[in-house]
Order: structure tokens, then C-alpha cells, then sequence
């Protein structure tokens, strides 16, 4: 039985849609998790995780096969904070800091005709984790439809159009397979 880690930034983009009891053959990164790893799920969990999964870098030989037999969702705390944006901070590294009470300028592209345009806020989201606070949560599987993943955290359901200056959330930061070998 190996303990697979998946992270929700890999899988929040791609990767096949599976759930328990299906076979899957994972591309595995390391079998040595890394700190912030550690870090964010503490040694009790960390204890159950056997490899690592990766599919954005490169093609790995290490591979993990087998039946799906369980899925946890890790969620753990997070701090968010509303922070001044800051060339070279979420704006170019030479733009130049409006004054107080103006916004960022526009910036322009012309796509043959047709101008488009955007302008950030003068702020940015600053998400930072609470070491000590991850917890397991049963799943069905991973990239699931929504109507089936339950009560995980998703980025689309938070709204930042007026952040408040720091608020507290429980945010999915990746799953816990457990994989039957073949």
C-alpha cells in the first residue's frame, strides 16, 4: 500500500479525474517529502505519505500503480491579509507607486482594432498558512465534478473585490491517496 501526495495547485489545473476504486499510475517526483511538506502536515501525517506526485516538470521513471483505495482531503488554515501592491510585488519591477488614493494605471494592448485593457488594485491577497492546523477530510476522488467533492475549499467560492484586512479560512491543500500496488 503506498500513500501518495497530490497537490491542489498541480491538480487544480490538470490531471485525470479519478475516484475510489479506480486504477491510476502516478509519476512519482520523490520518495523523500520535502519540508514545507513536513511543515504543513505536521509528523503524523507526514508519517503516512510514501511519494510524491508530480506531472508538470518532467516525465518520471518512478512510478506508483494500483487501485485507488482511499482519498483524504488535507485542509489546513490560512491568514489572509490585504497588502499595499509594490513594483516588483504583484506590479512590474519599474512601475512607478501612484500616490495615495489613485489607482494603478491602465495597461493597454491593441489586439488589431480592438483595445483591451486592465488595471489592478491598488492591493493584493497575501495567503500564508497556519503551521500546525492540517487535518484529513474523506473524499470520493480528486478533480471529481463539483456536485461530488463535498465540502472542499474552492478558489472560485472567495470573494476579493473588497478583501477585509485579514480574515481566517480553511483552505484544500491536496489529497492523500492511498493506492493499492498492482
Amino acid at each position: 500500500m503506498a500513500g501518495v501526495w497530490l497537490t491542489e495547485w498541480e491538480w487544480a489545473c490538470c490531471g485525470e479525474a479519478f475516484a475510489v476504486g479506480d486504477d491510476v499510475d502516478f509519476g512519482i517526483a520523490t520518495r523523500t517529502p520535502d519540508p514545507s511538506l513536513a511543515e504543513l502536515l505536521g509528523p503524523g501525517l507526514l508519517a503516512s505519505v510514501n511519494a510524491v506526485e508530480s506531472h508538470h516538470e518532467e516525465e518520471f521513471t518512478d512510478r506508483v500503480r494500483g487501485r485507488v483505495t482511499a482519498v483524504h482531503m488535507v485542509t489546513h488554515d490560512v491568514s489572509e491579509r490585504r497588502v499595499l501592491r509594490r513594483p516588483g510585488h504583484g506590479a512590474p519591477p519599474d512601475a512607478v507607486m501612484p500616490p495615495d488614493g489613485q489607482e494603478w494605471p491602465s495597461v493597454r494592448m491593441d489586439l488589431g482594432g480592438v483595445i483591451a485593457g486592465s488595471r489592478p488594485s491598488r492591493y493584493m491577497i497575501e495567503i500564508v498558512p497556519v503551521p500546525g492546523t492540517a487535518t484529513l477530510e474523506p473524499g470520493h476522488g480528486v478533480r471529481l465534478p463539483v456536485t461530488l467533492v463535498g465540502a472542499a475549499v474552492r478558489a472560485a467560492d472567495i470573494d476579493i473585490s473588497d478583501p477585509p484586512v485579514e480574515r481566517k479560512r480553511r483552505s484544500l491543500a491536496g489529497w492523500l491517496v492511498d493506492v493499492e500496488d498492482r
